[in-house]
């Protein structure tokens, strides 16, 4: 028995020890289902005292369908035919109470915070009456809305995953060209990511391979020699440029000097305009603060990658000359690069509609 129930039997053990011939009361209700045709209360006796008017008590708890007591809820209780209506707000327990009412005919309505709106059934409140409803259980309301909200770097880590996706005729990769104009700058630890995930994406080796062929074909760096064994040397030597650049240029130096690494698709402007901010790219970057800034984390990437070649390139192939000319190669493929980025790639591979540059 709890305290409320302890409080009734000890007001109905005084009126039956003053009031002899009226005997116990008892009134209770059975059950209030979630349908408002459906309400329905019972009590102990028929016979009911002529208890002083304005002294009845309604309580009750309202629930969501799990059966978590809901704080908070507008409880309105409803005289019929009446327009002195009251409001409750119901507990972090649940609970709500309505007391010193008269007699009547009642219903009541909830409404909670992303729950449905309920309205009871119509019920009767007796003179001196303590009715104890059931519990009000609350579905979640359909029409809620959710507002999600993300941080920049969760922003921007989402725009870096699109940019994974990005793949020339769907086979080799274009994850360093941002479609989006206004892209959020990487976070420091995305930066690193997408530069190892260019490294060990399949196709890169493919393309190593390709370079390799190149310059056996061309007989680049003669001290290598010829046959599988120069191919193979070549190979090696063309996956240690590709690492120390894209680690260097794409990861270490944009992080510790705050730049984006990626090209930026403009898309719109005539021919000239377009042309000359895809070879600009090559000297300009966008600073993490949005800003244009010298592209100092390309240019000393490759520089730097030029340079620790010379630790694996042949003897007659590591002169300050072949430095600056592995440098100065570097430099016009970007730029041949990102003419093909601004005016090719976009459309040969699969790039989200709303992703479409400056405009």
């Amino acid at each position: 028995m709890n305290g409320f129930e302890c409080r009734t039997a000890a007001t109905l053990l005084v009126f039956a020890c003053c009031y002899p011939a009226l005997g116990q009361i008892s009134a209770t209700v059975d059950g209030l289902p979630n349908a408002p045709d459906a309400f329905a209360q019972t009590t102990g006796s028929s016979a009911l005292p002529a208890n002083p008017q304005g002294t009845a008590q309604v309580t009750g708890t309202v629930l969501d369908k799990q059966g978590i007591p809901v704080s908070a809820a507008t409880v309105t209780l409803i005289p019929l035919g009446k327009q002195d209506q009251r409001t409750a707000t119901s507990a972090a327990d649940g609970s709500f109470t309505f007391s010193e009412l008269p007699p009547s005919q009642y219903r009541f309505t909830v409404a909670a915070v992303g729950l449905d709106f309920y309205t009871s059934g119509v019920f009767t409140v007796r003179p001196g009456e303590s009715l104890t409803l059931p519990g009000i259980a609350l579905t979640l309301s359909t029409s809620t809305t959710v507002t999600v909200v993300a941080t920049e770097d969760q922003i921007a880590v989402a725009q870096v995953h699109m940019q994974e996706q990005q793949r020339v005729f769907g086979v080799f990769q274009n994850f360093y060209t941002s479609y989006i104009w206004d892209a959020k700058p990487m976070p420091v630890r995305q930066k690193y990511i997408l530069a190892f995930r260019a490294l060990y994406d399949p196709p890169q080796f493919l393309i190593v391979a390709g370079i390799a062929g190149a310059e056996q074909y061309e007989g680049t760096y003669p001290g290598y020699g010829p046959g599988i064994e120069g191919y193979g040397k070549r190979y090696g030597a063309a996956m240690a440029d590709a690492v120390t650049s894209r680690i260097i240029g794409s990861g270490i130096l944009p992080s510790v000097l705050h730049q984006d690494p990626r090209y930026f698709y403009q898309g719109s402007g005539n021919f000239a305009s377009r042309t000359m901010h895809a070879a600009s790219f090559t000297f300009i970057a966008r600073g993490d603060n949005g800003k244009s800034q010298l592209n100092y984390s390309h240019l000393l990437g490759s520089l730097s990658s030029a340079g620790i070649s010379n630790l694996y390139h042949p003897a007659d192939s590591r002169s300050v000359g072949d430095t600056f000319q592995t440098f100065g190669i570097d430099i016009a493929g970007n730029i041949v690069g990102n003419i093909f980025r601004e005016f090719l790639l976009r459309h040969l591979e699969k790039v989200p509609a709303f992703a479409n540059g400056k405009h």
